[in-house]
């Protein structure tokens, strides 16, 4: 009977293991709402060095952050299903006392 409890959690294991994996493999690339915001920071920002450097959805909107330049300086950005986006500003304390 033990024999078979211990069977059973060592399937549940490998059966959760590889779901972990399958999502790992398909979060390497960005979701058309993290692709809507790279784009548009790229074109408010007028440089294309941008990256990705987080996003939180929402069924509102997701939130993105966005790196830019060689020092990934953080941006975000509101993206919505349709594609569109806002809320695109700089998150860098620039001078503020």
């Amino acid at each position: 009977m033990k024999f078979t409890a211990i069977l059973f959690a060592l399937g549940a294991v490998a059966t959760l293991s590889a779901c972990v994996e399958e999502v790992a493999e398909a979060s390497t690339s960005p979701s058309l709402a993290e692709q809507a915001c790279l784009r548009d920071v790229t074109a408010v920002t007028s440089n294309p060095d941008v990256t990705l450097l987080g996003s939180e959805f929402s069924e509102a909107g997701t939130y993105v952050r966005v790196g830019v330049g060689p020092s990934r300086a953080p941006w975000k950005c509101i993206a919505y299903s349709d594609g569109t986006t806002d809320s695109i500003e700089s998150l860098t304390d620039e001078g503020a006392a």
